[in-house]
């Protein structure tokens, strides 16, 4: 396995999407429509890096976020967000996101920044 992938988005439809591109590219991939869910997810496989909605109802980005970087702060995360959302893309890098991506994404962009950032998993 080339490392292994949290995808976090309420949405079904793109969770499907960057889990079947990333599974073709021979990633392990975990899917998470919620902040609960993906916290529970992370702790159990430790995910090398996180793809992570910042729009989630319940716990947003930021929250998961910080708790997230509290369990493991080498833990790789890329934002998504809805396009202007300055502030909150960074709060998300001040916090230890290591890049963002506007909505709607190109999924070409979003596979070369895995490809890019998944080896700065750091132990």
């Amino acid at each position: 396995m080339a490392g292994k992938i949290l995808i976090v988005d309420d949405q079904f439809g793109i969770r499907i999407l960057l889990n079947e591109v990333l599974q073709k590219e021979g990633y392990e991939t975990f899917q998470a429509a919620n902040g609960v869910q993906a916290l529970d997810i992370a702790e159990k496989y430790s995910p090398d890096l996180v793809l992570l909605d910042m729009k989630i109802p319940g716990m947003d980005g930021i929250e998961i976020l910080k708790r997230m970087k509290a369990k493991d702060q080498g833990i790789a995360v890329i934002i998504m967000t809805a396009y202007g959302e300055l502030d909150m893309i960074q709060k998300a890098k001040d916090l230890g996101a290591i890049t963002h991506f506007a909505k709607p994404f190109d999924i070409d962009d979003i596979r070369s920044a895995v490809k890019k950032y998944l080896p700065l998993k750091k132990v």
